[in-house]
């Protein structure tokens, strides 16, 4: 008897009955038409995706060619570089709290829609004003006696510095809040599509320089700022039109909740101490309805306050929210994780300018460092793949014990290499130079000082950049072009156990990042995830500064040893206040139960 003679005749309506395995082969059959793929393409998710990897192709090619411009406006000289870098960093630094509080405070289709602007607008104009200096350069440096060619600098260093924060701001924004908002607080969604950003994140990585520095060799460097003028148009139309239409699909994203006003600011520290130890929905409740004895005297601080001028009244008001922001920063339960994070940025073990410039010094030519930078791309989307499997299968927070591990065992075979065969490391360096030393420079040094000197001599002025794939790159098409490599080293092993530490360590690096981003998404209280992820973006900064000042301390290869050590110390740290994190979550967590 078929199914349809076994349908129930109910108030007009046909009912059928079907087998349980029948309707999922039908639904599986629905789901495999290329209706739902179209379903798909139309989808927030993919609008997401295209949407993210035209901004992030459009950030790596301007970073690198940033750094391509400043050093060829000065004369090849690496002072604008680096005064673009410290400008670049010092600013996220101390804005970085203003930037997330501004997320927080404004609809999301507004701040999403004026970042966007504001950093494809900064990009197109600073585009045009490099075309003209680089076209009439000559007719320019004599107008004022030269002074409009620092005021071109100028406006270059600073309209790029506004595309940076403009570009933090879209960041922060779209995927550390919306990405979490789409996925409807679904972890398993939310891991997928945090893996997904950074393999495209790890693919622009590479080809976007290679595209835009192709541009620049093949034809010139104003030719090379059309490019990038005519890309960072036609991405901003793009964008806008997908992030709108985004917005529009998600009903979600246009609900927010209120976050602290202006009188709240300035509530007492006891009345803050009380939000802590409470959960993310207990602290958003407080912020909305706060208790009446801070509202009495936040009331008596404002009257104060009312009577400073309206100058001091808004300077107050900024510092008053940088501190409140690196509060709710410290008070997060996510606080050591997020702290773990940003220590691993002081590090030279990764594929920038330092660790590049070393390997010119031990023999390395530029294609197999460029061979090298793309497997160590193929290990990072490994660890995107390794992360989503490992938090299915143990969770999150173990996900960030082993890749933590995991991690910390490969960095083990770059310390071996500073002890291995071949490696340039010499202690008496460090030293002060006594009066035999110096005729002895004088002289000629011993040849195992002589050796590996060439291309980091000048490692003092090396680019301040935070983007490591900006300063690799540019340093390979720029700054070591027609010097030849360092003399081959009485032995590779060293420099072969480098990279193999370096390279492998990327699959515990991504993976304990993406671990420690997700962390931040489900901890953090809605109506502060934008200040919180503004200060980690200033600790990420800070602690990149860092490293940059070790190696200005010690600019030598054969100091090279002393700062991977430094580097594994730092790292070690940050995964131990991970660790640490990891206990007192557990602990929670049974205590919950």
């Amino acid at each position: 008897m078929s199914l349809r003679a076994d349908a129930v005749q109910c108030g007009g309506i046909m009912v059928e009955f079907e087998p349980e395995d029948v309707k999922d082969a039908r639904a599986k059959k629905t789901r495999s038409i290329p209706g739902s793929a179209l379903i798909y393409l139309k989808g927030p998710k993919f609008l997401i995706y295209v949407s993210g990897a035209l901004s992030m192709w459009g950030d790596r090619m301007w970073h690198f060619a940033i750094s391509v411009f400043l050093i060829e406006l000065y004369g090849r000289n690496l002072l604008l570089t680096a005064v673009f870098g410290l400008v670049v960093a010092g600013s996220v630094l101390l804005l970085g709290a203003l930037i997330g509080d501004w997320v927080d405070r404004n609809p999301r289709n507004k701040v999403a829609h004026a970042s966007l602007f504001i950093q494809n607008i900064s990009v197109t104009v600073c585009s045009i004003v490099l075309m003209l200096v680089f076209s009439y350069k000559q007719w320019i440096e004599q107008i004022w006696d030269g002074w409009l060619t620092v005021v071109c600098y100028t406006v270059v260093i600073v309209l790029a510095d506004v595309a940076n924060l403009a570009s933090t701001a879209l960041t922060i924004a779209i995927q550390r809040d919306w990405i979490v908002v789409i996925t409807g607080y679904n972890r398993g969604h939310l891991a997928g599509m945090n893996a997904t950003m950074r393999r495209i994140d790890q693919v622009t990585n590479i080809l976007a320089p290679l595209a835009v520095g192709q541009v620049m060799t093949l034809a010139s460097n104003v030719v090379g700022c059309g490019f990038i003028l005519g890309w960072n148009l036609v991405s901003l139309i793009v964008e806008f039109i997908f992030l709108s239409r985004v917005y529009r699909i998600v009903p979600a994203l246009s609900v927010k909740p209120p976050v602290v006003e202006a009188d709240h600011a300035y509530l007492p520290r006891s009345g803050r101490r009380k939000s802590q130890g409470m959960d993310c929905m207990e602290q958003c409740a407080l912020c909305t309805h706060p208790q009446t004895e801070d509202n009495y005297s936040a009331n008596l601080q404002l009257k104060e306050i009312a009577n400073l001028p309206l100058c001091f009244r808004r300077f107050r008001w900024l510092l008053s929210t940088c501190k409140d922001g690196w509060r709710a920063y410290y008070r997060q339960p996510v606080f050591l994780a997020g702290m773990g994070l940003a220590f691993l940025y002081t590090t030279v073990l990764g594929f920038d300018c330092i660790t590049t410039g070393y390997a010119y010094t031990q023999g390395i030519s530029g294609s197999l460092l460029s061979l090298l930078m793309g497997i160590s791309a193929i290990t990072g989307l490994m660890g995107t793949v390794m992360f989503t499997k490992l938090r299915r299968a143990y969770g999150l927070v173990n996900t960030g014990i082993i890749s933590s591990c995991i991690h910390l065992v490969c960095l083990l075979l770059c310390v071996c290499s500073v002890f291995a065969p071949g490696s340039p490391m010499d202690l008496s360096l460090l030293m002060p130079y006594t009066e035999s030393n110096s005729s002895t420079e004088i002289g000629g040094m011993a040849n195992q000082r002589q050796k590996h000197t060439n291309a980091l001599r000048g490692g003092s002025n090396q680019p301040l950049l935070p983007d490591r794939s900006s300063i690799h790159w540019t340093n390979n098409t720029v700054l070591f072009d027609n010097v030849p490599s360092g003399t081959a080293p009485e032995s590779y092993i060293s420099i072969i156990l480098l990279f193999l530490g370096v390279i492998t360590a990327r699959i515990g690096l991504w993976s304990f990042d993406l671990t420690v981003t997700q962390l931040l998404q489900e901890n953090i209280c809605e109506s502060e995830r934008g200040v919180v992820n503004g200060v980690q973006s200033s600790m990420n900064y800070l602690m990149d500064l860092l490293h940059f000042i070790m190696v200005i301390s010690a600019p030598q290869p054969q100091h090279f040893g002393i700062l991977v050590i430094i580097s594994v110390l730092f790292i070690t740290t940050g995964h131990t206040m991970y660790f640490l994190y990891a206990r007192k979550a557990k602990r929670k967590h049974r205590m919950d139960t």
